[in-house]
């Protein structure tokens, strides 16, 4: 099981190393969405790169309350717990 930190450096290794997010402004109280600039593909992508490397299952509905990057973080943090 990932703790809390590997699971963030994981999740920022992703957005830098596939989207070509510059680490500087990934923070726990940035916008994710203003932050990533990402399009609707490229949130398809995400979720399809989160799932494969967490091992876990992201719906539409799991990004409801998702503003900053640490709301981000807990729901695939909660995905895990409930999957183990």
């Amino acid at each position: 099981m990932m703790d809390k930190a590997s699971i963030y450096q994981k999740i920022n290794e992703i957005l830098v190393e596939e989207f070509e997010v510059d680490e500087e402004i990934i923070s726990p109280e940035a916008s994710l969405k203003e932050s990533l600039d990402l399009d609707s593909l490229d949130y398809v992508d995400l979720v399809v790169i989160i799932e494969s490397n967490f091992g876990v299952k992201l719906v539409e509905a799991d990004f409801d309350g998702v503003v900053t990057f640490q709301d981000f973080y807990n729901v695939v943090e909660q995905k895990m717990a409930v999957r183990n």
